[in-house]
């Protein structure tokens, strides 16, 4: 391997082929799931599948398709990629349109819990325990035994469905409170059998999924996690007890690599996306009266937190000290600095989310001129604009249209 200027000896050249399980990637640049909001009647549109082209053909080593949902009532809304065989053909259009670009494609696999819509969804949210959504005014059911046993099957079934899509790997949705993530959460968590109390029974739920996922898909594709490193709010799941979850996850050899993150949908929102947090922008999007209450108390719960490159770094590096198996750094990395920080710090793999919203191609730019910056400002406009399609609020997008009526691909 060619050693570059930003390159020191013996560590990853990110820019250079790497292995991620089973599956061969052209480099070690991930497009973090961000969804997209370009899906429709739960299947795929011509302009989702844009969406990941743009990405793949702008030289990531792999592009993830966000949210999709293992089972009806675990979408955060209506319109959400929900696994089952009337989405495969769109799936595999999907699939085979990034692979024509020379990049792979992941999907995320979860359940969205508390942070579920029921309105939409038209079916009681679930939980660990009952709790109050403040945005849709409702209450989640706490899930039973039988609703874990199903989700758990819901995970291994959308997996191998990802298999037949011609997805080169999963990523198992384990943070931001989703329901796997609120069952780690001491704060939200307050069951008094095998899954609530101690960390080894909050963990359990999670392990679960995990087994059975791999289970499920054998070493045909790759399996990642996301996982929490801290909720960002008292008394949730915090950095002390992820190393310990990490540990048990790599112990039980059900994954390929784990994707570091923070936050909580649920609770404090802003907590992963450092940078301004767009009051206005959210209100202007938001039903009533969710609508006055942002303008009124927003602030309160959609915190401002100082942006800085690599800013989950410090907490990141604790876990890639506790544990052998491959971590995806995420957060703040927008340049070939950051890139190369990450590989001399040890993690095997970057993901990517707000900058490549900005400039798809950044990747190929930063391959043929390592002095390049991004030009994403961390405004966090392109997080109200999923309810039209994600994109960068700065970038004119007159030739591009939004999801909400193109054709849903189906057989």
């Amino acid at each position: 391997m060619n050693q570059t200027a930003h390159q020191a000896p013996g560590n990853p050249d990110v820019l250079a082929p790497a292995q991620l399980g089973p599956v061969s990637l052209r480099n070690r640049t991930i497009k973090a799931a961000t969804y997209e909001g370009l899906s429709h009647e739960g299947l795929v549109t011509q302009e989702l599948i844009d969406f990941h082209v743009r990405h793949a053909a702008g030289g990531v080593g792999m592009t993830t398709v966000a949210y999709c949902a293992v089972a009806p009532e675990g979408r955060t809304g209506a319109h959400q990629i929900l696994w089952r065989p009337a989405a495969l053909p769109g799936l595999r259009k999907l699939t085979e349109a990034v692979h024509a670009e020379g990049a792979a494609v992941c999907a995320q696999i979860g359940h969205a819990g508390p942070v579920a819509n029921p309105k939409s969804n038209g079916a009681p949210a679930l939980s660990p325990s009952r709790h109050f959504h403040k945005t849709t005014l409702s209450f989640a059911r706490e899930a039973t035994r039988g609703d874990l046993k199903r989700i758990v099957r819901n995970h291994a079934e959308a997996a191998t469905m990802a298999v037949e899509a011609g997805f080169d790997a999963v990523e198992i949705h384990l943070g931001h409170n989703y329901l796997a993530s609120s069952f780690l959460s001491p704060r939200i968590n307050h069951r008094k059998d095998e899954y609530g109390g101690s960390l080894d029974n909050r963990a359990r739920f999670p392990r679960e999924i995990a087994r059975a996922v791999r289970a499920a898909v054998g070493k045909r594709i790759a399996v990642i996690a996301k996982l929490n490193m801290d909720d960002g709010v008292p008394g949730g799941f915090w950095l002390d007890e992820a190393i310990p979850v990490a540990r048990r996850l790599e112990s039980d050899g059900s994954l390929d690599a784990v994707e570091l993150t923070v936050g909580s949908s649920l609770l404090n929102p802003m907590y992963l996306f450092r940078g301004d947090a767009p009051l206005r922008e959210f209100a202007q999007v938001m039903p009533q009266p969710v609508k006055t209450g942002v303008k009124l108390v927003g602030n309160r719960v959609l915190h401002s937190y100082p942006y800085e490159d690599a800013y989950l770094l410090e907490q990141a590096r604790q876990v890639r000290a506790a544990v052998e198996m491959p971590l995806i750094l995420l957060g703040g990395i927008t340049n070939r600095r950051t890139m190369d920080l990450a590989m001399r710090e040890g993690f095997q793999f970057v993901a990517m989310g707000r900058a490549l919203l900005r400039e798809p191609d950044l990747v190929n730019r930063i391959r043929a001129d390592a002095a390049t910056p991004s030009l994403c400002i961390h405004c966090n406009k392109c997080m109200v604009s999923f309810h039209g399609g994600i994109r960068c609020v700065l970038v004119d997008d007159s030739g591009d249209r939004a999801a909400g009526g193109a054709t849903p691909i189906t057989g």
